[in-house]
């Protein structure tokens, strides 16, 4: 039995205070199904500016965040405070785990599959949120997706195996897809081959995503970063290019598995209503992120 340990918090992604805390409280989870742990305790971190909203809706915020902690079967056992111009909220998670079957970001083979468990797009679709420039049922579907709990895909990966079926693993957040994949080819020492036609996509993103309007300032500097370690074709649509790069809130897995088990861990995913989406696949190679 090992302890993993986690902290993640930010300002919020949507208007409605609840739906804010479980989002905050999903994405702060998912380090811990990432490594295939399971959560045990939470401690919440909040910051509010106490003279200008009023309590209710901090207290929103938390009801919001211990929704989500309860559905993973986990405690908020405390928490801390602090006055701030600018409301913040997220969790500090402990878990538990096997320490033989840890699922870390280093262990891809030449072979693997690529699977994702969740569409692209939030940070597009937030900014879009924030301009006025987007529909409600897609910022609905947006928040219905950031707010789901990444623990059914961390089932999955358990009855399949990880090490001997599922060799790696990474959450999808701030740095993007192709930022997280670019740290697990770092550090596998393989090429990860990305097939931009099976890329995931959110609803609205095709249209979105193509309006530079609504391409975030991280996603941008996400791109900048990767200068050099990634390449594409000059036919890469736009709308794809910066969902790639788009900064993910609590965003899906992405999860290396062995070729003979792909199946076997899509159909763990169905029986779970997991939309897990096969996305590429590892190379042998000097660490590098195609796009094709």
């Amino acid at each position: 039995m090992a302890l993993v340990q986690t902290v993640d918090i930010f300002t919020p992604v949507v208007d409605d205070a609840f739906a804010y805390g479980q989002i905050a409280a999903a994405n702060a989870l998912s380090d811990i199904y990432a490594m295939g742990a399971r959560p045990l305790t939470a401690l919440n971190i909040a910051a509010f500016p106490r003279n200008v909203l009023p309590y209710e809706i901090l207290g929103e915020i938390l009801r919001g965040g211990l929704s989500k902690v309860q559905e993973a079967n986990a405690l908020i056992v405390g928490g801390h405070t602090v006055d701030n111009p600018e409301p913040l909220y997220g969790l500090s998670v402990t878990g538990l785990v096997h320490p033989d079957r840890v699922a870390t970001n280093g262990g891809a083979c030449a072979g693997d599959v690529l699977l994702l468990t969740k569409p692209l797009g939030t940070g597009i679709i937030a900014t879009a949120l924030k301009r006025e420039g987007c529909a409600p049922e897609i910022a609905d579907a947006a928040t219905a997706s950031m707010a789901t709990l990444n623990r059914a895909a961390c089932e999955a990966m358990l009855a399949v195996g990880i090490n001997d079926a599922v060799h790696a693993c990474t959450d999808v957040t701030g740095f993007g897809l192709l930022g997280h994949a670019a740290e697990m080819a770092r550090a596998a020492g393989v090429a990860l081959e990305f097939h931009s036609a099976q890329i995931p996509l959110l609803p609205g993103v095709r249209e979105l995503g193509a309006d530079d309007r609504f391409i975030p300032g991280g996603g941008i500097r996400n791109e900048e970063h990767l200068a050099g370690f990634v390449e594409t074709g000059s036919t890469l649509p736009a709308h794809i290019r910066n969902a790639l790069f788009d900064p993910q809130t609590s965003g899906g897995l992405l999860i290396a598995v062995a070729a003979d088990h792909v199946d076997n861990l899509l159909r763990e995913m169905q029986e779970r209503s997991v939309a897990g989406v096969i996305v590429g696949r590892v190379v042998a190679g000097a660490p590098q992120l195609v796009v094709r």
